[in-house]
Formats: structure tokens, C-alpha cells, sequence
């Protein structure tokens, strides 16, 4: 059983587990009971209601963030002749072709998003089972395998960032930092939200949005009520 340390108990003591706050609220809690001493990374987890063991109820895809994520993003990018000097101009800390494949065989994983050309996608391919299971390998899906390399790395430099269900249906996104103003915190809630109905499977029956959390990263989820979750624009127009 985990041990969690007085701060994080003292924070759990001022939410009501019991009581699905509406979005507002959930982000004023989750802002008040930060207590950490750094900036704290707020985090979105939402339960659907899909099967992620069929194929067509798997729900991935990418989206930007309007307020940004609030961290660097460490970006790398497999890719050659022009396209590599783009890659460099637009910011990507590393690129590279074969060295750089022969780079993360050998271990090299100092970075939260690959992007390859479809070109090089023979030799990243055969890093399937390094990059694979740390959601870093290039998909055209989501945007990371393209020609315009160098708008891609600015875009995901900029505040895009990757959504997939897990296993059991979740999906889990940072919408930002604990010193985010409530209304950017909102405004990028409300845009993962619009997201993933967006890219609801046809496929999926009844009630889609089953379970919606948000916390910080030392604190206690705070439970929102799914029937009040695309409430945010509302929210904002009144603020």
C-alpha cells in the first residue's frame, strides 16, 4: 500500500471524493492544495466508454494545446538533406538519419517526441520495440511521421501534444502547470475535451465519457462530473 507523505493527506482532507465538482471548482482545488515547492505539472485523466481491444474503438490522435503545456519539449527528428536543416531551424534538439538510429539502439532517450520523414520510416521502424512502448515512436496518425518536418517540430515544441486510451480505456493528458491562470488551465481542458469527442469512434455505444479526473502531480485526483465536463466555455464567458 502506498505511503503518501502529510502534505499530500492534508490536500486529500479539502476534496470531497464523494462530490463531482464541476470543472471550475476542480481546478481551483487542484490549484489550492499544490503544495510541492516547484511548479507543479497538472494532469487530465478521463475514462471512455470504448473497447481499446478492438481496433476501431482505439481513440489516438494529437491536438495544441491554446495555452501550451508550460514545459520544454525535448523533440528529435529522423531526418536527411533539407528536411533535417528545417528540423534544425525550427528547434529540434537532435537530428539526425542513420547515426541517429544507431543512437537510440544504443540507448539514447533524452527526448518526449520523435518525428520522421516517411522516407526513413524502414530504419525508425526497426526501433519498434525501443520507442514502441514508450509512446515515442513516429505514426503518421498522430502526425509525427511528415514531410513538413520543421512545422512539425514547432508545432509540438509549441504546445501539441499525443493522446491514445490505454489498455483500459483512459486516456491521460498534461493540460498544463499549477501556475497557469484558472482560465488557461480551463481553456486547455476544454480543448482536449472537444478533442476526444471529436475523434469518437463510431463504433463506441452508450455513455462516452465515463470518468473525468484531474490532478497535480503530487496531490490528490480530483473527481469531475462527466455530465458537466464540456461546461468550460460557459465557464469562461462567465469569468
Amino acid at each position: 500500500m502506498t505511503q503518501h507523505g502529510k502534505k499530500y493527506r492534508e490536500a486529500l482532507s479539502h476534496v470531497d471524493r464523494e462530490h463531482p465538482y464541476g470543472l471550475g471548482e476542480a481546478v481551483d482545488v487542484v490549484k489550492a492544495n499544490a503544495k510541492a515547492g516547484f511548479d507543479e505539472t497538472v494532469e487530465l485523466a478521463v475514462r471512455l466508454g470504448v473497447d481499446p481491444r478492438r481496433a476501431d474503438q482505439i481513440v489516438r490522435g494529437t491536438l495544441s494545446l491554446p495555452a501550451g503545456t508550460g514545459r520544454q519539449v525535448r523533440v528529435v527528428a529522423f531526418a536527411a538533406g533539407e528536411q533535417a536543416a528545417e528540423a534544425r531551424a525550427a528547434g529540434a534538439e537532435v537530428v539526425g538519419a542513420d547515426d541517429l538510429v544507431a543512437r537510440v539502439r544504443d540507448g539514447f532517450l533524452d527526448f518526449d517526441v520523435a518525428i520522421a520523414t516517411p522516407d526513413l520510416m524502414g530504419q525508425v521502424g526497426t526501433l519498434g520495440r525501443i520507442l514502441g512502448p514508450r509512446g515515442l515512436m513516429p505514426n503518421p496518425k498522430t502526425g509525427t511521421v511528415t514531410n513538413d518536418v520543421g512545422r512539425a517540430v514547432i508545432e509540438f515544441k509549441g504546445g501539441r501534444v499525443e493522446y491514445r486510451t490505454d489498455k483500459v480505456g483512459n486516456v491521460h493528458l498534461r493540460v498544463g502547470k499549477v501556475s497557469f491562470t484558472s482560465e488557461q488551465l480551463l481553456s486547455n481542458i476544454h480543448a482536449v475535451i472537444e478533442e476526444l469527442f471529436r475523434a469518437k469512434p463510431a463504433a463506441a455505444k452508450g455513455r462516452y465519457l465515463r470518468a473525468v479526473t484531474l490532478s497535480s502531480t503530487m496531490g490528490p485526483g480530483v473527481p469531475v462530473d462527466p455530465a458537466r465536463a464540456r461546461e468550460t466555455e460557459e465557464v469562461l464567458v462567465g469569468a
